[in-house]
């Protein structure tokens, strides 16, 4: 039995660890329309970005230790853990690393970690921001899904099973292993889907927007990079991939208005995510 196993071990807090702050600023309050809050501390620089009252995400530079061992701009998800410490400890006996221990930071109790394939994410405890609630989920501006794009799918969700107590859900059985979602406190938390690609595993992070369409323009004339999914999920929405200007990956999902004209192809297995697996359409 976990250690966290009655925590509710879901992704609460979002940062984008960019390599310029003041670019990065610009692009997401044109492209997701945050406003953005000065919150730097005196020794961290640091942004909040606001979906209307309410905090959605940080921002921050990517630190110089980062840079010199190859570290990119990159989203990174935040799992609220009550005891970060054993969260750590936890995630280094089931195979994963610690790369930030546990500290004191400007946004609570933080370790940065990854599973034992390799895909990064961090741990909140103890927070000094506002973290998402799961029922935010749904809001415009709000973080609406998590996905892994896992190497070693079945590994890599034993992991955060053995770690979070997350509960796996299998999609129908002609999915069943390129496709599954995690439970957490009776709801559903996240994804991982079965990546072809040789890249490393890698979580990728899915913000709310009203209008797919216009907020695909708007990535592509900001200086970033926007391409639809040709898939549509239950609920009607579409999804696009996307890359800031310094390159940091994240998803967009909402309804769509037009027929896309524009975009770059990814495989990413085919599939669309948010629960349930959905196939692409038939050209």
């Amino acid at each position: 039995m976990s250690d966290l196993a009655n925590d509710p071990s879901y992704f609460s807090w979002y940062e984008l660890l960019t390599t310029d702050m003041a670019a990065a600023t610009k692009f997401y309050c044109d492209v997701v329309g945050w406003s953005a809050l000065p919150s730097s501390t005196s020794r961290v620089p640091y942004t909040l970005f606001k979906a209307g009252h309410s905090d959605s995400a940080g921002l921050l530079e990517l630190p110089p230790e980062g840079l010199k061992i190859g570290a990119r701009p990159r989203w990174m998800g935040y799992v609220g853990v009550s005891d970060v410490h054993a969260a750590a400890d936890g995630i280094k006996r089931l195979g994963g690393a610690v790369y930030v221990s546990p500290t004191d930071a400007n946004i609570g109790r933080i370790s940065v970690v990854s599973d034992s394939d390799g895909a990064l994410f961090a741990l909140i405890g103890q927070p000094q921001v506002a973290v998402q609630q799961p029922a935010d989920s749904g809001k415009l501006g709000r973080f609406g899904w998590n996905e892994l794009f896992a190497t070693d799918l079945q590994k890599q969700s034993r992991f955060y099973r053995e770690l979070f107590a997350w509960q796996r859900n299998d999609t129908e059985d002609r999915f069943a292993n390129a496709y599954l979602t995690f439970s957490a406190g009776g709801q559903v938390v996240a994804g991982a889907l079965k990546n072809s690609d040789p890249s490393p595993p890698f979580w990728l992070f899915y913000i709310n927007v009203e209008d797919i369409d216009a907020a695909v323009e708007r990535v592509n004339a900001a200086g970033g990079r926007a391409g639809y999914n040709d898939s549509e999920l239950p609920s009607g929405m579409r999804i696009a991939y996307c890359s800031d200007p310094q390159g940091a990956p994240f998803a967009l999902q909402g309804l769509r208005s037009h027929e896309p004209q524009i975009g770059w192809t990814t495989e990413w297995e085919g599939f669309s995510s948010r629960g349930q697996l959905v196939a692409p359409k038939k050209k």
